[in-house]
């Protein structure tokens, strides 16, 4: 068995902030889950649907790796990319990291993974790969799939060569910290303003507090946009919920990081954006809740009420960012 020594797993929320976080750690460099996040500028919002969907897909993050990329572009970190479409050259691309005593960042699907109970195809998600055997791969994923788990060799191989939507065939990638690394704290504001720029000048209306407006719209439709309501509904609101795919999680996990960035910056403009996303969290829960109910019940009400919440969402978080956004020029304290 070879393994990289010193990995732990930290009861963390997010696949990709979990293996950012196993990186970092590596290499001397330990923030929190919402720090790694919200300096990565990850919140997001998508409403996504077309007609090869089976359901509509809610999203409340930048698309899969864009976090990891802005996280390194911050930092001045060196961030080593290699893809391939053959299955060999890919597990000997990370074999060679391992060996070298190097954890490394895989993307993949995580339906085809042995611990995965939630038989959903997602090929955004991002796993911390640590060791390996002749038969199984030990990787580090959230808390709610096992933290430290592991899985068959042929699985993890089925797992990135799969195609489909936010597929990237066998992506692997490390981190490298320089000798001398930016102080965290002089890239929050730099982190803030993007994400905030981006959410609230989004190019479609399918993104950011359009795509937000749009859903409270659309969700009303949605016990006829489905054959099973009693299984999708219930499903999308678990996924809100607990993966973040457009609920509470990713809001969860900003409205941390700009608590963070308080305690930091002596910010009016971070402890308004703090006190709204705090409001907005707690607002989509209520709309998880609602879409469960109304897949259970049948009941139409529940999802004018969701689509009711949710307007009132896309106006708090509107102005959070529009806060947000005025912070550039204020500098980081000490």
């Amino acid at each position: 068995m070879t393994t990289v020594k010193g990995v732990e797993p930290r009861g963390t929320q997010h696949c990709e902030t979990s293996a950012l976080g196993v990186l970092l750690r590596h290499q001397g460099l330990d923030l929190s889950e919402p720090m790694l996040f919200g300096l990565g500028s990850g919140l997001s919002f998508i409403y996504w649907d077309s007609k090869n969907m089976d359901f509509p897909f809610l999203g409340g993050r930048v698309k899969p790796f864009e976090l990891t990329r802005n996280l390194a572009a911050g930092l001045g970190l060196e961030l080593a990319v290699q893809q391939t479409g053959s299955a060999r050259k890919a597990w000997e691309n990370v074999a060679t990291a391992i060996d070298a005593g190097l954890p490394v960042g895989l993307q993949l699907d995580s339906y085809h993974l042995d611990y995965f109970t939630s038989k959903v195809h997602f090929g955004g998600h991002v796993v911390a790969l640590y060791g390996y055997d002749e038969h199984d791969a030990y990787l580090v994923d959230t808390d709610q799939q096992g933290g430290a788990v592991s899985t068959s060799l042929s699985s993890l191989a089925r797992a990135r060569a799969a195609r489909g939507p936010m597929t990237a065939r066998h992506r692997s990638f490390t981190l490298t910290a320089a000798e001398k690394v930016p102080d965290p704290r002089s890239r929050i504001v730099p982190a803030v303003t993007a994400c905030a720029d981006a959410f609230l000048n989004p190019p479609i209306a399918n993104l950011g507090h359009r795509g937000i407006e749009k859903a409270g719209k659309l969700v009303r439709t949605w016990l006829q946009r489905t054959d099973d309501p009693r299984r999708d509904l219930p499903q999308a609101a678990l996924l809100m919920e607990k993966a973040g795919t457009g609920g509470a999680l990713f809001r969860n996990l900003y409205r941390d990081f700009l608590a963070e960035c308080a305690e930091w910056l002596d910010s009016g403009r971070l402890r308004t954006g703090h006190a709204l996303y705090s409001e907005a969290a707690g607002l989509w829960t209520d709309v998880a809740a609602l879409i469960t109910n109304a897949g259970e019940s049948g009941d139409e009400q529940c999802l004018a009420r969701a689509g009711t919440v949710l307007h009132d969402i896309a106006r708090i978080e509107r102005e959070a960012m529009e806060e947000l956004s005025r912070l550039r020029g204020e500098a980081p304290a000490g």
